[in-house]
C-alpha cells in the first residue's frame, strides 16, 4: 500500500521544490459514498512568499489568503470566475506564505477542471492533508520526464515574475 504524504513532508519543502517533487505523485479522493478517485499529479505551479507578486499573498494577510501563513501540508482553496474551486497545497514554515497549484491530472488537465472531477468545495479550505479521510496524496515513483515553463495568468504580475519557470509539467505519463 502506498505511504500517505505526511505534514513533515509539506512543512520541509517549500514551494518550488514541492511544485516539481509532487509530480508522479498519487492524488486521492475520496467521496462520501465511498468511491474514490485516483490520478497522478502531472502539472503544478509553485506561488512562493509575499514578494511573490503573482501569489494571493502579496497583497498582505487577509482572511482568503490566512491558510497560507500557516504551516505546509492544509489546503488553500479559492473560486475562480465564479464555478471553479482550485487546489492548492500550503508548503513551507509557518509565517511564509506559498503554496502549490495543482494544475493538472493524469485524468484532466486545468486546475478548474481538476476542482471539477474532486468535486472541490469551500468546505475543502483548511483541510490537514496528514489525517484527511477525502483527500490526501501518496507517495508513488515518478515515472516520466520534468519539463518546466512560466506560469500561467499572471499578466498583472509584471514580467519578472510571469516569466519565472515555476510551473512543473510531467510529460510521458
Amino acid at each position: 500500500m502506498a505511504q500517505r504524504i505526511t505534514a513533515a513532508y509539506f512543512q520541509q519543502n517549500n514551494a518550488v521544490f514541492a511544485a516539481r517533487d509532487l509530480l508522479g505523485k498519487t492524488l486521492m479522493r475520496r467521496f462520501e459514498d465511498g468511491s474514490e478517485v485516483r490520478a497522478t499529479i502531472t502539472e503544478t505551479e509553485a506561488y512562493y512568499g509575499s514578494d511573490d507578486l503573482a501569489s494571493h499573498a502579496s497583497k498582505g494577510r487577509t482572511a482568503r489568503t490566512e491558510i497560507m501563513f500557516g504551516p505546509g501540508g492544509y489546503v488553500y482553496m479559492y473560486l475562480i470566475y465564479g464555478r471553479y474551486w482550485l487546489l492548492n497545497i500550503v508548503t513551507g514554515t509557518e509565517g511564509t506564505p506559498e503554496a502549490v497549484l495543482i494544475r493538472g491530472l493524469s485524468t484532466v488537465s486545468g486546475p478548474g477542471r481538476v476542482g471539477n472531477l474532486l468535486k472541490l468545495d469551500r468546505s475543502f479550505y483548511g483541510e490537514n492533508l496528514a489525517v484527511s479521510e477525502r483527500l490526501w496524496i501518496e507517495d508513488s515513483k515518478l515515472e516520466g520526464r520534468v519539463t518546466t515553463g512560466p506560469r500561467v495568468g499572471i499578466d498583472y504580475a509584471g514580467e519578472e515574475w510571469r516569466l519565472k519557470a515555476w510551473r512543473f509539467m510531467l510529460e510521458g505519463k
